[in-house]
């Protein structure tokens, strides 16, 4: 348990972006589904400032199961159950936080074993995702996010998913980070229906910032697919990029999420997306394995 992939490993080796592979093998790598919202249908109760995270050590095997539910269902990225093992999360418990790190990430090592599956690791806003008001300082924020990313990429995952990014401030810190220490990363951003950040930042504005620090892909997620085709449609995009929409009920609440939209309505959703080239594609909230199994079976077809 716990081997990597020779071919993921030579790939890595010699910098390649593994979104590239999307052109070569002629379709986008296949992201793995929500592990919260999961975690959570299956009886596990969310922590006040963990969230779902906590189940790393108290319910290894649940987690486990579900990284290996969405490799079966034909992932090629899984994502760490870290979405909350940040150092603000954890209230700066630095000795704690480096066993939960290194916890998540074996966890998803081992489901991964030797199968060409990159791990991507979680890095979430330092305060709550939709939280539109700051209260953590800028020297607050770069320890956070400097520290976790760090612990994950110490621990091997293979780039970080810097997930619902919806603060211009973090979204710089992150990204002079992870291009100073030469860490290969992915940010993912949230948008209001105006294609504006939470702080008020232009979309379009942070998009061509992030590009001048080489990420490996710039992604969008947590978002409802009516806003993401909305933008789309008129974006223009010359980067690889990737999407995971909400599959929830749209109340953007981490409280008892449920599926509003069903396996088969996500291959029609997906089959639109793919017709604008995306590197990558899989699901958020509310998703499940059968979800990211549609995504699957529509590129097969």
């Amino acid at each position: 348990m716990g081997k990597r992939n020779y071919f993921i490993k030579m790939l890595l080796r010699n910098n390649i972006n593994p979104f590239s592979l999307a052109s070569r093998i002629k379709r986008p790598l296949i992201l793995d589904g929500a592990m919260g919202s999961l975690l959570q249908h299956r009886g596990i109760k969310k922590d006040d400032s963990m969230w779902m995270s906590k189940a790393n050590i108290e319910n290894p095997e649940i987690v486990f199961k579900i990284h290996r539910e969405y490799i079966e269902a034909g992932a090629d990225i899984i994502t760490t159950n870290t979405f909350r093992t940040n150092p603000l999360a954890i209230k700066n418990e630095d000795l704690k936080i480096k066993k939960l790190i290194r916890k998540s990430v074996k966890i998803a090592k081992d489901a991964i074993e030797n199968l060409p599956i990159f791990l991507a690791g979680s890095n979430a806003p330092a305060e709550d995702c939709y939280q539109i008001e700051r209260t953590l300082t800028k020297k607050e924020l770069e320890y956070n996010h400097h520290k976790h990313i760090s612990l994950l990429y110490a621990n091997g995952v293979d780039f970080i998913l810097n997930e619902t990014q919806s603060h211009f401030d973090e979204i710089k810190i992150i990204c002079k980070y992870c291009n100073r220490e030469n860490i290969p990363y992915v940010i993912s951003l949230f948008f209001t229906n105006s294609y504006k950040l939470l702080s008020k930042n232009k979309l379009i504005d942070v998009i061509k910032f992030i590009i001048e620090y080489e990420p490996l892909a710039i992604s969008f997620n947590c978002i409802m697919s009516n806003i993401f085709f909305d933008l789309i449609k008129t974006a223009q995009i010359d980067y690889d990029w990737g999407v995971y929409l909400n599959l929830g009920s749209g109340s953007f609440s981490d409280v008892n999420i449920e599926t509003s939209v069903s396996p088969d309505d996500y291959k029609r959703i997906t089959k639109e997306i793919l017709s604008f080239n995306p590197s990558f594609i899989g699901a958020c909230c509310g998703s499940t394995p059968a979800h990211i199994k549609e995504i699957k079976s529509f590129l097969d077809e």
